[in-house]
């Protein structure tokens, strides 16, 4: 009784050994990636390291960590950084002057306006009243690489600017606001935390915006001088006002307009 049927002509370059299964004889040989011939890459898999199972192996005993010492306990065998065996650190040997306004201090990204100029000759830059440039039209263009905590506009280069352009930054030097609106031109600078100038740059627009909380905020963004977004006049002359600015220039000018009574 004949156990295997003969193959075809087609198959006749296929021969089949007795160690073969009947699986495996089946199967094409194939270059596509199957179950049956997944693999490890080379090298990707090691041996784990086997401790403390004898001398013959050369991690007995200590376990390759040699005898006592620092290196030889568990836990932390390494000191923290600066540490000089017990000695006064140099750290703490040099004076100590000055501080770091970490806290409340901006890392703003400077732009100047010859560098505006030529984003504009070139056409990759747009404005009017209606769209000013924002952070984010900076950030695409190419402009400015980083926003940080906000754009500041700079006077640098402010002859090589011929055109009026409609810019809202962050801050601007007064300088720089002076050159812009001689040509025509409005600067009006608009208060950003962290997550409305991601927005921004993203150009998210389901969120509501940022309030100034801080005083020193607020006093800026509600001076005219400074061109805030938050001042009387910037909202009386603003093409496109939201109004929730409205409100928060009514509130936040409220101070200014109270009196005390004297004593």
């Amino acid at each position: 009784m004949r156990l295997f049927r003969t193959l075809p002509a087609t198959c006749s370059s296929f021969h089949f050994t007795p160690t073969m299964s009947m699986s495996a004889a089946a199967r094409p040989s194939s270059t596509r990636v199957h179950l049956f011939n997944l693999h490890p890459s080379a090298g990707s898999r090691h041996t784990q390291k086997r401790l403390g199972r004898g001398r013959s192996s050369g991690l007995g005993k200590t376990s390759g960590r040699g005898h006592k010492g620092q290196k030889a306990r568990s836990g932390n065998g390494k000191p923290k950084a600066g540490f000089e065996g017990g000695q006064t650190t140099i750290s703490k040997l040099f004076p100590k002057k000055g501080f770091t306004n970490s806290i409340s201090g901006k890392t703003y990204a400077p732009v100047n306006l010859d560098r505006i100029a030529h984003w504009i000759e070139q056409g990759r830059l747009t404005s009017s009243p209606e769209k000013p440039i924002t952070a984010r039209e900076l950030v695409l263009s190419g402009c400015i690489h980083n926003a940080h905590d906000g754009v500041k506009l700079l006077s640098d280069g402010a002859e090589y600017l011929k055109v009026p352009i409609h810019i809202t930054p962050s801050r601007a030097s007064k300088s720089a606001i002076k050159a812009v609106e001689k040509l025509g031109g409005t600067v009006r600078c608009r208060y950003y935390n962290r997550l409305s100038l991601y927005d921004c740059v993203k150009g998210r627009t389901d969120r509501v915006d940022a309030a100034p909380t801080r005083r020193q905020d607020i006093e800026w963004y509600t001076n005219w001088r400074n061109r805030g977004y938050l001042a009387p006049q910037s909202i009386a002359k603003m093409p496109i006002v939201q109004e929730r600015w409205r409100q928060l220039s009514e509130q936040l000018t409220r101070f200014k307009r109270e009196e005390f009574a004297k004593r």
